[in-house]
């Protein structure tokens, strides 16, 4: 291959990557923030729970896709776009993160639930002091399942117009150009396995007593 042409493609990796990262990362912070907010919620209504475990679960059953397609046609909130990939990856990644903040608060000792309790603390001081830390080894690892399947997931945005490095791939497989589907694929894979185990090791240094 030309050193020229070898140098742009280079270049174009080096641009779609940063895209897909900031996709990924403002997506997955989103996601973070709802999916933790709505299990703590969870926690304290009953019926909060089962609506938002629910909701998140049917999100989740949708193939990626079809869900693009589902909100292309929405006023407002569709179309082509990075807006439209945000949103849908936002809803995607939400079941991990909502489900292990639920499992992590409620699978605390009830013994230290009540000795924190007996102590005069709040609900809001329980919850920062006690059960926020206690459970955050098991939120990440929700968020680590969000993240790696959000990095996966963002490579199909390309199709609406989002960016990222399914531009390559899908543009190498629409060529048949097998050099360009590696310039894509290769990245996206390199993010998914670094971000799995960067998480890993944080999710073990906050299961450190």
């Amino acid at each position: 291959m030309d050193t020229t042409v070898l140098k742009v493609l280079l270049n174009e990796v080096l641009n779609l990557t940063v895209d897909h990262i900031i996709l990924v990362a403002v997506s997955c912070g989103l996601a973070v923030v709802i999916g933790v907010a709505a299990g703590i919620a969870s926690t304290r209504h009953p019926g909060t729970r089962r609506i938002s475990v629910a909701v998140a679960s049917v999100l989740q059953t949708i193939p990626s896709l079809a869900l693009f397609g589902f909100l292309l046609p929405i006023p407002l909130i569709g179309g082509i776009g990075r807006h439209t990939a945000i949103l849908c990856l936002v809803l995607y990644s939400l079941l991990p993160i909502v489900r292990n903040t639920i499992v992590g608060i409620t699978g605390i000792d009830r013994p230290v639930r009540e000795a924190a309790i007996a102590m005069g603390m709040t609900d809001r001081q329980l919850l920062r002091m006690v059960e926020l830390p206690l459970a955050a080894p098991t939120i990440l690892a929700g968020i680590r399942i969000a993240l790696v399947t959000n990095i996966g997931t963002a490579v199909i945005a390309a199709i609406i117009g989002a960016g990222g490095l399914g531009v390559l791939i899908f543009r190498g497989v629409a060529s048949v150009n097998t050099l360009e589907i590696l310039a894509g694929a290769i990245p996206a894979a390199v993010l998914a396995l670094a971000a799995d185990a960067g998480m890993s090791v944080l999710e073990r240094r906050m299961a450190r007593p």
